[in-house]
């Protein structure tokens, strides 16, 4: 029968710890289910990632593809498990948005049905700060979309963002938060699928290593690490791919680097009390060379300190209105982060292109399948 075509064994099943999954069968019928119309275009030769791309719905069939998605899944229903285990409320903002969070350059543009030009939401969090005043802690699961031309091995346009926003929370609350999230994903992975994770090039050992508390440094520590290994970086530019791939080589379990200057954050970061240069901003970097999987902070819970902060952005305050009346009624301290979910599946999985970590990639030069 061609590769892949269906068929209905019945006979005995025998315990055998020689076969590759424990079992045998002694058949003792054979029925076809389909027989496959041709060569199955995916065989043992090597094929390139643009070919095994082309042939993405096919390649799912993978023996590696079915331990990632396999993991994959397991994540997911473990984040669900930590939040709702600790008092958090699952909570949806809209896809479509009207304003930008990150920055207008990386947004897609969406014409929608009244002739208005809206966007694909980047994160949840101006909606999330709106609801925690009704619900608490709250948590998402949901699509971001960032218009990055990027090529490097760790980008996606479309990716799962697991987003969370805690009031009554300080940067070091926040970090808390983080760091026992993470440990917990780890620790249990790294239990649950300790064959998975050796077949795919992972010790599951490098995982259980990951406890609290991760190590910290400043951005002005980065920044010296940075130029002290010779890369031509200044205080005040941000730390892309290559610069954090430095950093990371530095440390061999997750960790945070905080206090970036404002020139390089988003409005919302609250100014540090003692240097308003700075802001209580933190990302969580992976080790191997991954760089951040997590970007957070402590928002800006002043009404005059974020309306001057949107107007030195050059942004028009009449688009945040309604995000400025939540600092108006009932302001509270508050903190959030976002964790790429793909991102985090590439450095405990030990993938080589973050494409690997999701069923169907969207590249900048890619929507097919």
């Amino acid at each position: 029968m061609p590769v892949e075509s269906v068929l209905e064994l019945k006979g005995i099943a025998k315990e055998d710890k020689r076969a590759p999954y424990g079992y045998e069968i002694s058949v003792e019928e054979i029925k076809i289910l389909h027989k496959s119309h041709e060569d199955f275009p995916i065989s043992k030769k090597y094929h390139g990632p643009d070919f095994l791309l082309q042939n993405r719905h096919l390649y799912l069939r993978s023996r590696k593809m079915q331990l990632i998605l396999t993991i994959r899944s397991r994540v997911i229903q473990l984040i669900r498990e930590w939040f709702t285990s600790r008092g958090y409320k699952e909570f949806q903002s809209p896809i479509f948005t009207s304003s930008a969070v990150e920055g207008g350059a990386t947004l897609f543009p969406v014409k929608y049905v009244d002739g208005s030009t809206v966007y694909l939401t980047q994160s949840w969090q101006l909606y999330a700060e709106a609801a925690i005043a009704s619900l608490g802690k709250i948590f998402t699961i949901a699509p971001s979309f960032r218009a990055e031309k990027s090529r490097t091995r760790r980008h996606l346009t479309e990716y799962w963002h697991v987003e969370a926003e805690i009031p009554f929370c300080d940067i070091e609350g926040l970090m808390k938060e983080e760091e026992e999230l993470i440990s917990f994903l780890c620790q249990n992975v790294a239990k649950e699928f300790e064959k998975e994770l050796k077949e795919l090039g992972r010790d599951p050992k490098d995982l259980l290593k990951v406890k609290p508390p991760f190590p910290r440094i400043t951005y002005k520590e980065a920044i010296e690490i940075l130029q002290k290994s010779g890369v031509k970086v200044k205080y005040g530019d941000d730390l892309g791919a290559d610069e954090e791939k430095i950093l990371a080589s530095k440390f061999d379990i997750p960790f945070f680097v905080m206090f970036y200057p404002k020139g390089i954050k988003a409005f919302y970061h609250k100014l540090h009390p003692e240097d308003k240069s700075v802001t209580l901003s933190v990302d969580l970097l992976a080790p191997e060379g991954i760089g951040e999987i997590i970007g957070s902070g402590q928002r800006c819970d002043s009404y005059e300190e974020l309306i001057e902060r949107i107007k030195e952005e050059n942004l028009d305050p009449k688009s945040y209105e309604w995000y400025l009346d939540l600092r108006k009624y009932g302001s509270v301290v508050h903190s959030g982060f976002g964790l790429g979910l793909e991102r985090f599946l590439m450095w405990i999985l030990k993938l080589d292109h973050i494409r690997d970590a999701i069923a169907f990639p969207r590249l900048i030069n890619r929507v097919y399948p």
